[in-house]
């Protein structure tokens, strides 16, 4: 999912083909109305294989880490909330 540019932080869910926890993980955010990110294969490049391979799911926004393994919907919220500035990243 991909949503127009400039309406928030860009949004990258980074998973691994298979993996039934980032399938769950992606359904959650995708049920949060309004929420448009991408999907990324961890495994497609070396560096983000190293950086998250071992914690899929991983959600960032702009570059930042967000939250891994497990969605924490409430921090997603916030940040995606008019006029945040991205407090609740990690």
């Amino acid at each position: 999912m991909t949503g127009p540019a400039g309406t928030g932080p860009r949004l990258i869910v980074w998973s691994r083909a298979g993996c039934l926890l980032c399938e769950e993980f992606i359904a959650e955010l995708a049920g949060l109305a309004g929420t448009a990110f991408e999907v990324q294969d961890v495994d497609a490049d070396p560096e983000t294989r190293s950086r998250y391979g071992a914690r899929v799911p991983v959600l960032t926004a702009d570059g930042r880490e967000v939250c891994a393994v497990h969605l924490d919907s409430r921090g997603v919220r916030a940040l995606l909330a008019p006029g945040s500035r991205g407090a609740r990243l990690l």
